[in-house]
């Protein structure tokens, strides 16, 4: 890179929360003026109070203005997330009970004229005496109110944002969105925007997000981020860009332990792709992918499962009784699990589970189940588009990854999953029941396969006390995907059983 194409360093406050601050690459710009955007209840407040307690951290003077929440109100939020407001200097300039009086009330002058100025005044002499290098401001909409009209209310940002930036002090201004006319010549001011949204799903808990609406000289990471409040305060989850993560990884074979089933996919599950295991319910999907986990545990491969549909003792129960010791690889930790309400998650939580995996090592991610993942989603019409994000960076890490789909019905040709994610996966196996002799049996097949070879056999797939069975190709069956298939042969060959005529 060219001398003059180089991009000086800047530099940055931290804002003290790890997603945010890798999304504004570093964090706010020191002495700047920023603008932090959210209605009532999206998290303005804690994410300005752990941007000031960071500074304090660091010993820097740092000074929270309220014009909307009184000195105490301020404390028990601290306190709520047990944080310890030592070296944040709160400036409670809310109006005092002695206004209530009449003979307070003024109708001479209009409310700009007085109190506007003498609230300035306040603020600036607290700047001058203290000496912050960060500030909080909060809230705009009481100044707004005080200005009295948007011209007066701009030229006084404008007058700020120049006193502030003689006297370096980073500057956040909060706007809690609750006029009617929104000014958007603020956003215009300030040298970046951050907006809070939060939403409120039919069902669960309500769901946040913020985005990045603009940052003067900064490449940022667009888009829209999850994030939750939790005691301790905001966690925010980056947006997964695939492409940020390109590194050539050795890439091996994962084998199940089963010499049927290993064959019919070519020598096993390839690191760095990605496998759909998609059947009826009840057809063995969860199990034959957790033989997979249990066969790679044993040769020393961490893996990590994230089950939706499914209670996770459930799972370890009939995973024992079927000699797929799961729970084992558990205790052992080379297996983790993790169990997933789609009511209380957000997608961008979910995938920064799956990275914080990876980087602990793991080698198979499976999710059980697609038709979970989708319930998690707010909008389905973005599932598509973040699953290739994360089977993409999944990819590129050299992990194996195993997605579960559940088809709508038991048996017949009308069978349909929720979302079609065939096309995305590197290989689809398939499992259908079918009938036999007046019994519903079970066949797999391996239907696609990118990059390698596998055998296009449909065999006969049976899950007994003493694990999974894989039996001989059906050679004397016709139509067994349809689930009523045509029997040809002279002899049953299923499972052994029969004789030659």
């Amino acid at each position: 890179m060219a001398a003059s194409d180089t991009i000086p360093p800047r530099d940055v406050a931290n804002i003290g929360i790890e997603g945010i601050d890798d999304i504004l690459v570093g964090g706010f710009t020191r002495n700047r003026l920023f603008l932090v955007e959210g209605m009532p209840g999206s998290g303005k407040t804690t994410l300005a109070m752990q941007f000031l307690l960071a500074g304090a951290a660091a010993r820097e003077p740092v000074l929270y203005v309220t014009l909307s929440e009184t000195a105490d109100e301020l404390r028990a939020i601290a306190e709520s997330h047990g944080w310890n407001l030592d070296g944040v200097h709160i400036r409670e300039l809310t109006p005092s009970e002695n206004e209530l009086e009449t003979s307070e009330q003024n109708t001479l002058f209009h409310p700009s004229e007085l109190e506007l100025v003498d609230t300035t005044k306040r603020i600036l002499a607290d700047v001058e005496e203290l000496k912050p290098t960060r500030l909080v401001f909060d809230s705009l909409s009481e100044l707004r109110l005080l200005a009295g009209n948007a011209l007066r209310y701009r030229r006084q940002i404008l007058a700020l944002k120049h006193f502030f930036s003689k006297r370096h002090c980073t500057v956040v201004l909060l706007d809690d969105l609750t006029t009617s006319d929104r000014d958007l010549q603020m956003q215009s001011i300030a040298h970046g925007v951050v907006l809070l949204e939060q939403t409120n799903p039919e069902y669960g808990a309500e769901r946040r997000r913020l985005r990045v609406v603009k940052y003067r000289g900064v490449k940022f990471r667009g888009g829209f981020h999850d994030y939750v409040i939790r005691r301790g305060g905001i966690e925010v989850f980056p947006r997964l860009v695939a492409a940020e993560h390109r590194a050539p990884v050795p890439r091996g074979r994962i084998g199940s332990d089963i010499p049927e089933l290993d064959s019919l996919l070519g020598g096993g599950l390839e690191e760095g792709t990605s496998t759909l295991i998609v059947g009826a319910a009840g057809t063995g999907k969860s199990t034959l992918a957790a033989q997979f986990v249990v066969a790679a545990a044993q040769r020393g491969a961490r893996s990590a499962l994230f089950v939706f549909d499914e209670n996770a003792q459930t799972l370890l129960t009939r995973c024992a009784a079927l000699g797929v010791d799961l729970a084992k690889q558990i205790d052992l930790g080379n297996v983790t699990l993790q169990q997933i309400d789609p009511a209380e998650l957000t997608p961008g939580e979910l995938i920064h589970s799956v990275r914080l995996a990876v980087d602990e090592g793991v080698k198979i991610v499976l999710i059980d189940s697609l038709n979970g993942y989708l319930n998690a989603m707010p909008e389905e019409r973005f599932l598509t588009i973040q699953l290739h994000e994360l089977l993409m960076y999944l990819s590129q890490r050299g992990v194996a990854t195993i997605l579960i789909g559940a088809h709508q019905g038991l048996i017949g040709g009308a069978m349909q999953t929720p979302i079609d994610a065939s096309y995305l996966a590197d290989a689809v196996v398939l499992l259908r029941y079918f009938e036999a002799k007046g019994e519903v049996r079970q066949a797999i097949s391996v239907v696609k396969k990118r990059g390698g070879a596998h055998e296009r056999a449909i065999r006969e797939f049976r899950i007994e006390r003493g694990g999974i069975r894989v039996g001989d190709t059906l050679r004397d069956f016709r139509g067994v995907l349809t689930g009523v298939p045509v029997y040809e042969g002279s002899f049953d060959p299923l499972m052994g059983k029969g004789k030659p005529a």
